[in-house]
């Protein structure tokens, strides 16, 4: 299991928003600055509640690592394939219909339609998908009753 500890800021019905405090490894990351948008110190995550935290409450939040990884060739690897394939497939027609004049521009702009594509695709996958409870975070376990939030 991925775990992470934060503080509840916020319930939505059966779902609590988690603010996760940035460790010392995320100094390192390479995509510290995707992950961490909003704050330099702080990012926030949508995670089942089933223990019932509140907020103010510190807490452990999982996530299994399938999911994760899952998640990432999603992410990467589709918007990737799709770039490739649509690139060479445009070439390739390109250089039999027209005998390979602006094949190479065909091959750009249609590489990049079918990763745009690929983007709204994942995007409202990922809506379908996070409803799913195996994909989601979840408080496994309250730390503390109560945190001081200055």
């Amino acid at each position: 299991m991925i775990e992470e500890e934060g503080v509840v800021v916020g319930i939505s019905g059966g779902n609590a928003t988690v603010e996760i405090l940035r460790k010392s490894a995320c100094e390192s990351c390479a995509a510290a600055g995707i992950c961490h948008p909003r704050d330099a110190n702080k990012s926030f995550m949508e995670a089942a509640n089933p223990l019932r935290a509140v907020p103010g409450q510190k807490v452990r939040v999982a996530l299994k690592p399938q999911s994760y990884l899952q998640m990432a060739i999603v992410l990467y690897g589709v918007p990737l394939a799709a770039l490739v394939t649509g690139a060479i497939v445009a070439k390739n027609l390109s250089l039999y219909t027209s005998g390979g004049e602006h094949s190479d521009r065909w091959a750009f702009y249609t590489g990049i339609v079918c990763m745009i594509v690929s983007f709204v695709s994942i995007r409202l996958y990922a809506k379908k998908v996070m409803k799913k409870p195996q994909y989601k975070p979840v408080i496994r376990e309250i730390l503390s009753e109560r945190e001081f939030r200055p």
